[in-house]
């Protein structure tokens, strides 16, 4: 199999980014650079493991769950079917937290996953702690091996729970100066039209209910209690969910709502809180 001919399979089977999967899948296989794949593009390569990762890749399987991990942020990350893949998207919530969160300060992370947002917070903050909830016990040791292969396990407290359950006891008493999350919150009826490969994650991590926004409406009910009187929630949401957040914050009674934007321009990170939102990094 050359790269040339990899390219157009994928391009056949009307994969997405079909050259970037293509180099990505014979550089982690073959050991090959990009730049000698790009140069000598008709160079013949034989590899049983490539050509298993070919056909699953053929039949949508995600890039990532195939080479069994993927970069996030400034960290490498376990990722399987247990979990949801993490997206350049999310990076946005965690340059947030890095900024603004407080020195020393203790935060949640509910609905962790691969514990991408707790783990490159906490990576990038080393003066932090974190407490990560995760509903499915194979996602939490997930979690659990991305923080120690990242360094930061000894401050990474994972916890079996259900963020959808009013029962919150187990966390103490002791508020926090944060909670983040990104929770499911695609509206149910939108899930069958996603992509195959979308279709191939972990259903529970995208479901948000029926209008999406189940996940925020527990936590803001829920965990309110558990935060300073200045801490704050930063959430991710989808593009146009912004206006749904700042109502929500506001039946809540909460002072401030402020919306971050992307690169590209679209709303992509909330935060809430009783103290007015500062850009400016707490670290300077």
């Amino acid at each position: 199999m050359t790269y040339r001919q990899l390219c157009a399979l994928f391009q056949e089977a009307k994969i997405e980014d079909a050259e970037w999967d293509a180099l990505c899948l014979m550089e982690h296989f073959l050991s090959v650079s990009p730049s000698l794949l790009r140069a000598a593009p008709d160079r013949n390569y034989e590899n049983a493991a490539l050509e298993d990762a070919i056909r699953r890749r053929l039949l949508h399987e995600p890039l990532q769950y195939i080479l069994g991990e993927w970069e996030f942020y400034r960290q490498k990350y376990e990722v399987s079917p247990d979990c949801l893949i993490p997206r350049a998207d999310t990076e946005i919530l965690v340059e947030t937290a890095i900024r603004i969160l407080p020195i020393g300060a203790r935060f949640a992370d509910l609905c962790t996953g691969s514990g991408c947002i707790a783990v490159s917070t906490l990576a990038e903050r080393p003066d932090t702690t974190a407490v990560a909830l995760e509903k499915f016990p194979a996602t939490l040791v997930l979690a659990e091996r991305n923080a120690k292969k990242n360094g930061v396990d000894t401050r990474f407290r994972g916890v079996l729970a259900d963020v959808l359950s009013p029962t919150i006891s187990f966390l103490g008493d002791t508020p926090f100066d944060a909670i983040l999350s990104n929770p499911p919150y695609i509206p149910t009826a939108h899930i069958e039209g996603l992509s195959p490969e979308v279709h191939a994650e972990p259903a529970a991590a995208l479901d948000g209910g029926e209008d999406g926004l189940i996940f925020y409406r527990a936590i803001l009910k829920n965990y309110t209690p558990l935060l300073k009187k200045d801490g704050f929630f930063l959430f991710e949401i989808g593009f146009d969910q912004a206006d749904d957040l700042i109502s929500l914050g506001k039946e809540h009674y909460f002072a401030h709502v402020h919306v971050i934007r992307d690169l590209g321009g679209r709303d992509r990170v909330v935060y809430i809180s009783n103290k007015p939102f500062d850009e400016r990094s707490t670290l300077l």
